[in-house]
């Protein structure tokens, strides 16, 4: 998986933890182990959820600091209304 280059280091830090991504298909599958540069993430849940039931907890999870700013990087592969479906994917770095 990749990341923005301003939320990498509070993904290898541990500080985010959570990720939303507009995919057509599925492009990790839990219990996989991705790079992210030179360390590993490991999915531990990724399930398909509407862009309604992103949560506040969900966006501070994300490193993102409200749900517009979510949407609008979100939307980079698309337009992203409520009802948008969404990967919800849960991770954490390989120690």
């Amino acid at each position: 998986m990749q990341f923005s280059r301003e939320l990498r280091d509070q993904v290898l830090a541990g500080e985010i933890t959570l990720s939303f991504r507009l995919w057509s298909r599925a492009k990790v599958k839990a219990g996989g182990r991705y790079p992210v540069e030179s360390q590993f993430i490991e999915v531990d849940t990724i399930e398909l959820v509407p862009f309604s039931s992103v949560t506040p907890a969900d966006v501070r999870q994300s490193g993102e600091p409200d749900r517009e700013t979510m949407r609008r990087r979100v939307a980079h592969a698309g337009p992203v209304d409520d009802d948008t479906l969404l990967y919800r994917i849960e991770f954490h770095v390989v120690p």
